[in-house]
């Protein structure tokens, strides 16, 4: 844990200076687009949308395991929530307030994610199915009931006071940005204050000596899973309220996005290893060339690709880098062995 806990600020400290980097290049060739409030504002409002499913991924990863249905989690779980939100004409002529009809929404969304996070989790232990798998089977489960309920079509017509949780300010900073930051450190606190931060750790480090310690595995797992559906649960209130709609398949390429933040930011897809801080930078590298991207007007298509290219050469970056680790403990360790 020490040395993963070593090898973490490393990262963090190569992260730092590489969004520092990205930041000062667009400063400087995009000075008159990028260093405007606006663009800003616009960059701060986008990202808290995925960067809550690369929360989500980041724990289920720490674990061991990978969860790919945050997004399909966010769909069902937003479709659920506009549509309570879609009779809020109907629910005031029988004399129920908007923010009554706001409240049962966003307490829609959180009881939908927590079911799905819920069948993740017992799916993964219970069944005994690889995450991999198991999240990439409920995946297509919960999109799939999202179309069903919505019969393909998208749901609108929201009470005007929910927009301000996806697009209002306050003191000029987006909603979303502050719904983000109060989720990171709440994600935060778990990984390193609780009891059940410590133990996704252990268990992602080394899943043997975590059933020796007496740890109770299947606990964890569900717990984490119930995080991380929760997380997507909060992603989709953000997007629902910005886009003042709801339709199945609603940010597909956050999967992509989500991952590739995660690992970027120091997560060790083996497990073991992942922490908020790096993940943040990791977002803040992304959003800033995305924004970059926007400014010069490149295809979407184009920006698929280039995501698609980063996370390959960052898995082949830590590959080697892990390697590299591993050869140098053992020179050490024999170095030792030979003076002894």
């Amino acid at each position: 844990m020490i040395g993963k806990l070593k090898i973490s600020k490393s990262d963090n400290l190569t992260l730092f200076i590489f969004m520092i980097a990205a930041i000062t290049v667009m400063s400087i060739f995009l000075p008159e687009k990028f260093l405007r409030l606006v663009n800003f504002q616009s960059m701060t409002s986008q990202f808290p949308e995925y960067g809550l499913l690369a929360l989500g991924i980041m724990l289920a990863m720490i674990t061991g395991g990978i969860d790919l249905s945050v997004v399909s989690i966010t769909n069902l779980s937003g479709v659920a929530s506009a549509m309570v939100l879609a009779s809020h004409v109907d629910a005031q002529a029988l004399g129920i307030s908007p923010g009554v009809i706001i409240l049962l929404a966003i307490l829609t969304a959180m009881a939908v994610s927590l079911i799905c996070g819920l069948i993740n989790g017992l799916v993964i232990t219970l069944v005994e199915v690889p995450a991999i798998i198991a999240t990439l089977g409920t995946n297509s489960l919960f999109v799939g009931a999202a179309i069903i309920l919505t019969k393909g079509h998208g749901v609108r017509g929201f009470p005007e006071e929910f927009l301000f949780i996806g697009s209002g300010t306050i003191l000029e900073i987006p909603m979303p940005l502050i719904i983000f930051i109060a989720v990171a450190l709440m994600v935060s606190l778990i990984l390193k204050k609780s009891s059940q931060g410590f133990k996704m750790y252990m268990l992602g480090s080394s899943p043997l000596a975590a059933r020796f310690s007496g740890i109770n595995i299947n606990r964890v797992l569900i717990k984490t899973y119930l995080l991380s559906g929760l997380l997507a649960g909060i992603s989709a209130i953000i997007i629902i309220s910005r886009v003042n709609s709801m339709r199945p398949g609603y940010g597909y390429a956050y999967l992509l996005l989500g991952v590739l933040i995660a690992i970027l930011g120091g997560t060790d897809p083996e497990g073991g290893r992942g922490n908020v801080l790096g993940l943040c930078m990791a977002i803040v590298i992304l959003q800033v060339l995305q924004s970059g991207l926007n400014i010069l007007g490149f295809n979407p298509f184009y920006k698929k690709f280039i995501w698609g290219l980063i996370l390959i050469i960052v898995m082949v970056i830590n590959y080697f880098q892990g390697n590299g680790r591993l050869l140098r403990n053992l020179v050490k360790k024999y170095i030792r062995s030979g003076a002894t």
